[in-house]
């Protein structure tokens, strides 16, 4: 387990998340360093989650410490329970009590129809995106009860709703995780917990560059602007503006929600 800490100096206590503390899983690169950068900009403490990637961590944590708040970057896999254990234990030790927990790790499947596909990436699926998120709530939650505040979101996909042929790992993997979120809102709303997903459609992310490649043929994302709503692809920066909304003082009566960012479809 790896850490990177920051400098003392830190935003006015009048940000909307000052004095709490954030881990983002798959908080590295796209979608989840634009969500982690932005719960800084807010005055957060951020935990910053990855697998394999230290040198992107290692630039995600810098650009927080940039914003005058403390960052820390840790690995692990979130299909590796000991790892999942590992990251949730290290996490606590090193800055108390996580109050605000972003479970955005994820992977694409392969593109196979359920005949061509084996059991083993269903599993693979399964692990990375329900299973350490369901671990890591189990986790965290005693910590997070003892807070002013917790928040849980969940970073799904319109996959979810869209049942679209050839990815039934990705979107039974994306359903699953939405049917934990919205339990947990129920389970936890007496705590004082908030529990909300985000559904992004496609991203401008490496993520989502592989996919219009290997889908549509198409090598440059952006030539997609042209027919996309308001005239241009989403962007991460897009999908972190709303879970900063979710995790707000701004959002105290909200929980036990899906909101779908897409552009309107």
């Amino acid at each position: 387990m790896s850490a990177v800490t920051t400098n003392s100096a830190g935003p006015s206590d009048t940000a909307p998340l000052a004095g709490r503390t954030a881990l983002v899983t798959g908080g590295s690169r796209g979608i989840g360093r634009a969500i982690a950068l932005a719960l800084a900009a807010d005055g957060a403490t951020v935990a910053v989650n990855y697998r394999k990637d230290a040198e992107s961590a290692a630039d995600t944590v810098a650009a927080i410490e940039a914003l005058g708040v403390t960052g820390r970057a840790y690995a692990a896999s979130a299909d590796v329970p000991d790892e999942v254990a590992s990251l949730a234990e290290a996490v606590q030790a090193d800055l108390g009590p996580i109050d605000l927990l972003v479970c955005n790790a994820g992977i694409a499947s392969r593109g196979g129809t359920v005949a061509e596909t084996d059991l083993a990436e269903v599993e693979r699926l399964m692990r990375t995106h329900v299973y350490g998120a369901y671990q890591l709530c189990g986790a965290l939650l005693p910590g997070m009860r003892s807070r002013p505040r917790g928040d849980v979101v969940m970073i799904s996909s319109v996959a979810a709703k869209q049942f679209a042929a050839r990815t039934s790992p990705y979107t039974m993997a994306k359903v699953a995780l939405e049917a934990l979120a919205l339990t947990l809102a129920k389970e936890e709303r007496n705590n004082g917990i908030h529990v909300n997903v985000v559904a992004p459609g496609l991203v401008d992310t490496e993520m989502g560059r592989r996919l219009v490649k290997g889908m549509m043929g198409v090598e440059d994302i952006s030539t997609l602007d042209a027919s996309s709503p308001f005239g241009r692809v989403c962007r991460p920066e897009d999908i972190a503006d709303v879970v900063r909304f979710l995790v707000s003082p701004a959002a105290g009566y909200v929980t036990g929600q899906i909101v779908t960012v897409d552009g309107g479809g």
